[in-house]
């Protein structure tokens, strides 16, 4: 596959680029975009560079049906030097390889989705923002497109790249926000799809998020199918604690997103010397430790939000306010280092940047 050649057909008319400083997370998307095809007994084939257009599918396509879809999000950042850095692309194509492996799906070659990744974004360079905070968000994805109904894994599919130049994913900003733990629904059972990022994990989250909404909670907080006990992940981040001295996240159990800055920060966290430990920790141990004073810090992590402080939980009817509701200051520092990291005004003593 490493071999093929990438075509690249450019548009003829470019869109108007929206005000970096007035981004929204999402809602613009860049002229072109990479599309690479799949069918059975041929493997991966015609990888191309197209201007950005609707998808025309069949309406038995097996997408529609039964939900054969992977997807993944990362960044480019432009320096202040004009380089264009990845941040650790390589980690987001291995997850894409696993949950295509969960969901019956063909995995790609990951230095060759790297390289077409690369060459899109040579193509779209002027669409990175520059501003503080800004970046270009990534989004490559693979759908099912066989005709055909009845359960089974589709013959056909299409590895798709889009891309999008955001500001902040809350509206808070790095500012704390307001999570609601959730008591009624799951998100995911050990053996599920949990681990998975796929799109149906998301709508089915998306009824305690809407709920949570109308409570002025930003994310809902998921707790264990089981026994609705021990924390797993908020809805779009990985999420860490600092309960005297000392940080805890969620153990891997299968049911939790293995997230690409999840990983980062407990590289982070090791390197400075704290104390960090993945392991079960219950909403009765955090709501125990807001009591006696000893929650120190609560934040999720993700790409798309890098670091998001958590200034209040609500569980229970019972809320527990946070560091006073302020951003702490190992989430700050943790912040400040990955986001310079990223767009290159810190060192790197990891080698995580990529440059395209």
């Amino acid at each position: 596959m490493t071999d093929q050649q990438i075509k690249i057909n450019l548009a003829e008319t470019r869109k108007e680029k929206p005000a970096f400083d007035k981004l929204k997370f999402g809602r613009t998307f860049t002229d072109h975009m990479f599309i690479m095809d799949y069918t059975e007994g041929k493997g991966w084939h015609d990888p191309r560079i197209v201007p950005y257009q609707p998808l025309t599918l069949d309406p038995a396509a097996t997408i529609f049906h039964y939900g054969q879809t992977v997807f993944e999000g990362l960044k480019a950042y432009l320096t202040k030097d004009e380089k264009v850095f990845l941040f650790r692309p390589n980690k987001n194509f291995e997850r894409l390889n696993r949950s295509s492996a969960r969901l019956c799906m063909p995995e790609l070659d990951e230095e060759f989705a790297v390289e077409a990744l690369k060459e899109l974004i040579r193509v779209e360079r002027d669409w990175i923002p520059n501003l503080e905070g800004t970046s270009l968000y990534i989004r490559p994805f693979i759908i099912s497109t066989e005709v055909h109904l009845g359960v089974s894994a589709s013959l056909t599919y299409q590895f798709i790249i889009i891309l999008s130049p955001v500001g902040a994913y809350y509206k808070e900003g790095i500012n704390p926000v307001k999570i609601s733990v959730e008591t009624e629904y799951v998100r995911a059972v050990q053996g599920g799809t949990g681990n998975a990022k796929t799109a149906g994990n998301y709508a089915g989250s998306l009824k305690a998020q809407e709920e949570s909404s109308k409570s002025g909670y930003s994310q809902v907080l998921w707790l264990d199918g089981k026994e609705k006990k021990y924390i797993e992940e908020v809805g779009s981040m990985n999420v860490f604690f600092k309960i005297n001295g000392e940080i805890v996240t969620p153990e891997l159990n299968g049911s939790i997103l293995q997230g690409v800055t999840r990983d980062s920060i407990i590289h982070l966290l090791k390197h400075w010397n704290l104390p960090v430990v993945e392991r079960k920790i219950s909403m009765d141990e955090v709501y125990q430790a807001s009591l006696d004073g000893t929650l120190e810090e609560a934040f999720g992590t993700g790409t798309a939000a890098v670091i998001s402080p958590i200034g209040e939980l609500f569980w229970k009817n019972e809320k527990m306010i946070v560091n006073n509701g302020e951003t702490g200051t190992l989430t700050k520092k943790l912040y400040d280092t990955l986001t310079g990291i990223q767009n290159g005004t810190q060192p790197d003593p990891f080698g995580w940047c990529v440059e395209v």
